[in-house]
């Protein structure tokens, strides 16, 4: 390293002597690459590409000084391994001022979801290249011995991670350029640990709605932060407009100064784009713009630039289908809500009111028998007293003719009470029978369009699809007409709304064994009635197929 901190004295001091050159940082100056190729900006971009294969150059001609104008070139082949890794190989040359690199670049990058829009994106390059001295005119004193100077070339092997967070549309990453460098050339470390180049950059995506021929049009703000070694930090602004037709950029850094550019997208699979960049600190006054071309050539399968989950592609589907709604359909839909709702308070209050007519007929047969039996202890009371008074009136002439119609007269009136008792028993069964088939009648008709019989054996007919379960949840025995099966909510509900629009009744429960929600368009007590409903579409009002299940209750 004392080498290398020797060249650098002497360049120092050589370019001290002419005022017309700048002192350019020793990074890549890849600040302004935020749409295509930013690999280079951060190895973990790689997987944000739209496609799955592509080629891409980008050319940067810093200041377009005469002599030893500072070029870099990227050239970089990307390819997409699945939908979570990506690699890529490619050919770098960055002219720092002093030294000029040129060398190969390997790329690698996974994705790792951690949760609901939650990616985390790990990134690696590792530049294998060549260095040596970017201006020739500069000549050293043969007296003065530089092993740096000796050496034609240097072959240096850099390891550059990067990290990525993305949360939904806000992303943050961080990349060490240098983390890792070895010359093999002088078998030796090229870069101690103050001189690490560190990046920092934050960003977050708005969509952009008023493009109608576009859809996934957005603007992208983004901040970064960069250490340059010897040097002070490098802060910077960019903002990315990227529709399908065309892209605009604008940014800022505290040192290069403040850039634009513009390029367009052809054939769907073509972007060219050219960048101006101005300085603008008092360091770099009289410096003429700096420029930059950026192209890629995508070759591979098409897709939107951020990949969207099953989950998104369902809400944005549901969301659509929401804003076809008239607002009529909703007041419609809001109404059978409401008559529904109403209909099951009248069923509440219904079986409220035979639970309190069944207590009241209860009561009133249990005041009806006792007046029965006090009525029965009155006419035995008084059959006594008659008796008695019969007895004692024709005790003295009593005779044997008296005897025997006495006899007969208690025979007669025992046969009269047993008679009363057997009439008044008849009369109370009589009603307690009336009372339980008032109490049958009212419950069959609570059950009635809930039951089934469960005995009932189905023989599966030729090309049918039929589903038998003993028990699903709280669902009574039956038949249920299968229409639909979902696994989203909206999309559940959004079917449900259309097929009330139709002038149906459709309900739906729930599956835990796979998870599934089943809309179902009625319900039978047999299978002919289930399969006479399908044949028919439902007179001819879902014209779609279905199915049967079928839940036996055994």
């Amino acid at each position: 390293m004392l080498k290398n901190n020797i060249v650098v004295l002497v360049f120092l001091m050589f370019l001290a002597t002419n005022a017309q050159n700048i002192d350019l940082p020793g990074d890549i100056r890849q600040h302004n690459i935020t749409n295509f190729n930013t690999s280079l900006l951060n190895p973990a971009y790689s997987l944000e590409a739209n496609t799955s294969q592509s080629i891409g150059l980008w050319t940067r001609w810093q200041w377009q000084t005469i002599d030893a104008d500072p070029t870099s070139v990227f050239l970089n082949y990307n390819r997409k391994i699945g939908e979570a890794t990506s690699v890529g190989v490619g050919f770098l040359q960055n002219n720092t001022g002093i030294f000029i690199n040129t060398g190969g670049i390997i790329n690698y990058a996974h994705t790792i979801k951690l949760g609901s829009g939650v990616l985390l994106g790990i990134g690696v390059n590792v530049m294998g290249y060549t260095q040596e001295l970017a201006d020739t005119r500069f000549q050293t004193d043969p007296q003065i011995q530089l092993p740096q100077l000796a050496s034609s070339n240097n072959f240096i092997v850099q390891v550059a991670p990067g990290l990525n967070l993305q949360i939904d549309r806000f992303s943050v990453g961080v990349v060490a350029e240098n983390l890792f460098d070895y010359n093999f050339t002088n078998k030796e470390r090229s870069s101690v640990s103050g001189e690490r180049v560190f990046l920092g950059l934050a960003s977050y995506e708005f969509p952009v709605s008023f493009f109608n021929f576009d859809e996934n049009a957005f603007l992208r703000p983004a901040v970064y932060y960069k250490t340059v070694p010897n040097q002070d930090s490098q802060i910077g602004i960019t903002t990315l407009l990227d529709t399908n037709k065309f892209w605009a950029q604008a940014g800022y850094n505290n040192f290069y100064g403040f850039s634009g550019g513009v390029g367009g997208n052809f054939f769907k699979r073509l972007s060219v784009g050219v960048l101006t960049e101005f300085g603008s600190s008092s360091d770099l006054k009289g410096v003429d713009p700096t420029f930059e071309l950026v192209t890629t050539y995508n070759f591979g399968k098409q897709r939107a630039r951020k990949e969207k989950t099953k989950e998104e592609e369902n809400t944005e589907k549901e969301e659509k289908l929401g804003r076809q709604l008239s607002k009529s359909e909703a007041l419609a839909v809001k109404k059978s809500e409401k008559e529904k709702a109403k209909i099951e308070k009248q069923k509440v209050r219904f079986q409220r009111d035979s639970l309190l007519s069944v207590k009241k007929e209860e009561a009133s047969l249990a005041v009806n028998r006792n007046e029965v039996r006090k009525r029965i202890k009155d006419s035995v009371r008084a059959a006594k007293r008659e008796q008695k008074l019969l007895e004692d009136r024709n005790i003295l002439n009593e005779t044997k003719i008296a005897s025997e119609e006495r006899v007969q007269l208690r025979k007669k009136d025992s046969v009269d009470r047993v008679k009363l008792e057997e009439a008044l028993a008849f009369s109370r069964r009589l009603r307690e029978k009336r009372m339980k088939d008032s109490l049958a009648k009212k419950e069959l008709a609570l059950e009635a369009p809930n039951k089934t019989s469960i005995t009932e054996v189905v023989i599966v007919q030729k090309g049918e699809k039929y589903e038998e379960v003993a028990k699903e949840g709280n669902l009574e025995p039956g038949y249920y007409l299968i229409a639909n099966v979902f696994g989203t909510k909206k999309y559940l509900e959004l079917f449900m709304k259309d097929m009330k629009k139709k002038g149906l009744t459709p309900a739906y429960f729930y599956r835990s064994q796979n998870r599934f929600n089943y809309v179902y368009l009625g319900k039978y007590n047999t299978i002919n009635e289930a399969r006479t409903a399908r044949d028919g579409k439902l007179k001819g009002k879902y014209t779609s197929k279905t199915w049967i299940f079928r839940v036996t209750g055994e």
